[in-house]
């Protein structure tokens, strides 16, 4: 065996290459365990999509059901629902795998929503990894469209409804929007071609390019190496943590395990998308109290939020809702979720790598902004359930209404408020720890009768956390300087000082780093493999 191992190296020689992944490195931290978390629901999402696809029938020919389920005998329905309802009724363990298949799908995008999250707020997105963040970003609108399209398959009163929508949504947009419609639908609504015409993209188009895409992202991660907490003996230049196998191969694999236990656990205990109480699809009947995923739950919030206002221009009549909250909205957050990268970049003195992760207290702004952001989305999930919420707390819905109107504006406004100033108390409390020491739980009488509360000092781990960390300073206009001459871009430096200044200008005086040694010493640790090196960089053992 082992001279057939070396001469199948000889002509394949990928022992090397094999060599070097079994000794790589990774950091050892459960945060880092959402993006495998997603990638192991969606290994599920192909194994259950794979099983469901051999019964699927995604025509649109309407016959008369003639199966199991008693109330729907007779009733005519496409064969597309038909055939679902075949898969939850008549085939073996069907019913099993539509629900795991499900909750998969609601597992892999609330995945990928909290691993982008963790990688905003602790700033892993930075140089040199920017490229990673777009492909996260990619995924996440892939997985939004892909889980969409798959709700829609069943061609169920549901399903049906947003499709509806969608339709609605499509002719909003000016000028081009009666033809993306007929496009899309092959004709006038509902027509015959819409279910046929998903089930391509769902089974092969969006996986494909998801497969594709999450490669990419496994492979850059292997290449610029994986962020990690900062500590004792981390730096920017190191990685310590458990070598790929057979230690992180077997927690990972712990991890997948997990998580199928877990989905078939909800797929047989918890009902989700149950199509036959809604019926098939009829565009004359709309169910009440239907609700979305979770994922798309903002999009009917902002949907039901907004009047219906429209304005007649050069013969044109443009629908504000849904132009503005369904095409517009989401266009600006997927904008901004691309830029910020190169936005923070650009506000922010010194291009370096950067491989240490950013506590979330040291970044006042960029925290209060995510929480901010998912406080918003929290308002619009809300209102996506309007109706619900009215009929459950007996509240007149016209009143509720213009509560989450107002909540749209005024929760996020004031949860960055909150959360700023939630961070900096964070940085004072430490501060004090520093100087006073933490509670040790233990009380001293004093000679005079009194008492008084013991102290004992930081541990060193989280005394170095505290105080062997980048902050950034805002920039001058001296750093400016190299971006040339001229009114314009003159006025460009003088923007971009000024919201360097109001994103860093909340500070709370640490005792270290105090003079330009310690600083320099500081910017050895955090900085990247492309600073220069500094006479007190040390490597030790088991750390790459």
């Amino acid at each position: 065996m082992t001279r057939g191992a070396e001469a199948l190296d000889a002509r394949l020689p990928l022992g090397e290459a094999a060599r070097a992944v079994v000794r790589k490195v990774f950091p050892d931290h459960w945060s880092f365990l959402l993006g495998e978390l997603a990638l192991y629901s969606f290994v599920v999402l192909l194994l259950t999509g794979t099983y469901l696809a051999l019964f699927f029938d995604p025509s649109m020919s309407e016959t008369a059901y003639r199966g199991s389920y008693g109330p729907l005998r007779g009733v005519l329905m496409s064969q597309a629902y038909l055939s679902t309802l075949e898969i939850s009724f008549d085939v073996r363990g069907g019913l099993l795998i539509r629900q795991i298949h499900h909750w998969a799908a609601l597992l892999f995008l609330a995945a990928i929503g909290a691993h982008l999250m963790r990688v905003f707020l602790t700033g892993a997105f930075r140089r040199p990894r920017e490229l990673n963040w777009l492909v996260g970003v990619t995924l996440f609108v892939l997985a939004l469209v892909e889980g969409f399209a798959g709700y829609s398959l069943p061609d169920d009163l549901l399903s049906g409804t947003g499709l509806r929508i969608a339709q609605g949504i499509m002719l909003s947009v000016p000028v081009v929007g009666t033809y993306l419609s007929l496009l899309v639908f092959g004709g006038e609504y509902p027509g015959d071609d819409i279910v046929p015409r998903l089930y391509p993209v769902h089974i092969l188009l969006v996986p494909g390019l998801m497969l594709g895409l999450i490669t990419v992202h496994v492979l850059l991660v292997f290449a610029l190496k994986h962020t990690q907490w900062p500590g004792p003996g981390r730096t920017g230049r190191n990685v310590v943590g458990l070598p790929f196998f057979p230690q992180y191969v077997a927690k990972s694999g712990g991890l997948f395990l997990v998580v199928f236990g877990v989905l078939a656990a909800l797929g047989a205990l918890a009902q989700i998308n149950p199509i036959w109480t809604y019926g098939p699809y009829r565009a004359d009947v709309v169910s009440t109290g239907a609700q979305p995923d979770w994922y798309v739950g903002f999009l009917e919030g902002a949907l039901r939020l907004m009047p219906g206002v429209e304005t007649r221009l050069w013969g044109h009549t443009i629908m504000w809702n849904p132009l503005l909250t369904a095409v517009l909205l989401p266009g600006v957050l997927f904008a901004a979720l691309y830029a910020y990268p190169f936005f923070e970049r650009w506000i922010t003195p010194g291009a370096g790598e950067r491989h240490l992760c950013d506590r979330p207290r040291d970044r006042p702004v960029r925290t209060a902004l995510g929480v901010a952001a998912l406080s918003c989305y929290a308002v619009l999930l809300l209102a996506g359930a309007q109706d619900v919420l009215a009929f459950v707390f007996d509240v007149p819905l016209p009143a509720l209404t213009w509560v989450l109107r107002a909540g749209f504006f005024l929760v996020p406004a004031g949860v960055f408020w909150l959360t700023r100033r939630v961070c900096l108390a964070l940085q004072s409390r430490e501060v004090h720890l520093l100087a006073a020491g933490e509670a040790s739980g233990m009380v001293r009488q004093r000679a005079d009768g009194g008492f008084q509360p013991e102290h004992r000092a930081l541990a060193p781990r989280e005394r170095y956390a505290v105080l062997v960390r980048e902050r950034p300073r805002p920039l001058a206009y001296e750093d400016t300087a190299g971006a040339g001459a001229g009114r314009l871009r003159t006025g460009v430096a003088g923007v971009r000082v000024a919201v360097s200044r109001w994103y860093y200008r909340d500070r709370v005086p640490y005792p270290y780093p105090a003079s330009a040694r310690e600083r320099r010493k500081v910017a050895d640790v955090t900085g990247g493999p492309d600073r220069r090196e500094g006479p007190d960089r040390r490597e030790g053992p088991g750390r790459r």
